[in-house]
C-alpha cells in the first residue's frame, strides 16, 4: 500500500528568525519514498540541509518577517502491515554493548534516570528480561498516564509524567524511555508520522506521534506506550535522546505558530492537503521550541 503523509505550517514573526526543522522522513525509509517531501515555502526563502549528530536529516531557514508558510506532501510505499510485536528474552550487559547505545542508557532533559531508578527497579527487577521486560514496561505506563491533549506541556519530563499521571504521547514515550534506562536498557525517543489506517473512529487532531526504541535481541526494536498495540502506517521523521534532540522546530527569536496540521493516511492516487484552522489541542504532541 501508499501512504499519503505531509504537513503545514504557518509562523508569523515580527523580525527575521533564524530556524531548524526536523520533519523530513528518515533516511532508513529512503527507499520506500515515490513522492519526496520537499519542503515548500510560502513566500520562497533559501532553504539549507544538513545532518544532525544523530543522523536525522534536518533543514536551516531564516523565516522572514510576516507569515511564513512552510509545507510538504509526500507518498510513501508502505508494507500496510501492523508493527511487529518485539519478542527477545536476550538482554546485553553493558559491558557487552555496541558503542553507539551507550548514550542512550545515560539521563537526558526530560529522562531523569537519577529521580525514577528506584522505582524502576522496585516495579521491574522480577520481570521478565530483553523485550519482555520493555513490553511490562510499556503496560504500567499505558496504564499510568491518562491521555487528553488539554494536558499537554512541553515542559513535563518524565517524572513529572510519572507523578501527575497523565500526558500526550510524548509523555508516555519519555515515562518509559527513563524506565528503561534505569533497567540497563538503551532506549531512544522517535517522531514521526502515524496514521489511523485500522483504528476505530473518532480519530483525534493530527498530530506527530512519538514513540521509542529499545535495543534487545542485538537490534533496535519500536515499542509504543501510548497506543500499545500494533499500529499500522508508521513513518519515522527523526530519533534522538528525547523530545529535546527531534523538535519538530527550534527558532531563534519571537513568533507565533498560528497553523499546525499533519495527516498519514492511505493514498487513494489524489494528492490532496488539510486546510482551515486546527482543532483544539492539535499542538500536543508535537514539540516547538522557541529560544531567546
Amino acid at each position: 500500500m501508499q501512504l499519503q503523509v505531509g504537513y503545514e505550517l504557518l509562523y508569523d514573526c515580527p523580525q527575521p528568525t533564524p530556524m531548524m526543522l526536523a520533519v523530513n522522513i528518515h533516511f532508513t525509509r529512503a527507499n520506500d519514498i515515490v513522492v519526496p517531501d520537499l519542503m515548500v515555502t510560502e513566500p520562497a526563502i533559501p532553504i539549507a540541509a544538513y545532518r544532525d549528530a544523530f543522523g536525522n536529516w534536518c533543514t536551516r531557514i531564516v523565516a522572514p518577517r510576516g507569515p511564513l508558510r512552510l509545507h510538504a506532501n509526500a507518498v510513501v510505499n508502505d508494507s500496510g502491515a501492523p508493527d511487529e510485536v518485539p519478542a527477545a528474552d536476550r538482554q546485553h550487559e553493558v559491558q557487552h554493548l555496541p558503542e553507539e547505545c551507550l548514550v542512550f542508557l545515560l539521563g537526558s532533559r526530560y529522562c531523569e534516570t537519577d529521580r525514577l531508578s528506584d522505582v524502576a527497579w522496585s516495579l521491574f527487577h522480577g520481570s521478565a528480561t530483553g523485550a519482555g521486560r520493555v513490553h511490562a514496561i510499556c503496560d504500567y505506563v499505558h496504564r499510568h498516564i491518562d491521555f487528553n491533549y488539554e494536558d499537554a506541556r512541553q515542559t513535563r519530563t518524565a517524572w513529572e509524567a510519572f507523578q501527575e499521571g497523565k500526558g500526550v504521547c510524548r509523555d508516555y514515550a519519555h515515562l518509559a524511555i527513563a524506565l528503561c534506562r534505569c533497567m540497563n536498557i538503551p532506549a531512544r525517543y522517535c517522531t514521526g508520522y502515524l496514521s489511523d489506517i485500522g483504528t476505530p473512529p473518532p480519530y483525534g487532531p493530527g498530530d506527530f506521534a512519538a514513540w521509542f526504541e529499545a535495543y534487545v535481541g542485538g537490534r533496535w526494536q519500536t515499542f509504543d506506550p501510548r497506543n500499545n498495540t500494533p499500529r499500522i502506517g508508521r513513518v519515522l521523521l527523526a530519533r534522538g535522546r528525547d523530545a529535546t534532540d527531534v523538535a519538530i522546530s527550534n527558532s531563534f527569536g519571537q513568533n507565533t505558530l498560528r497553523r499546525f496540521e499533519v495527516w498519514a493516511k492511505a493514498f487513494d492516487g489524489t494528492m490532496t492537503t488539510v486546510g482551515g484552522e486546527p482543532e483544539p489541542g492539535a499542538f500536543g504532541g508535537a514539540d516547538v521550541r522557541r529560544h531567546g
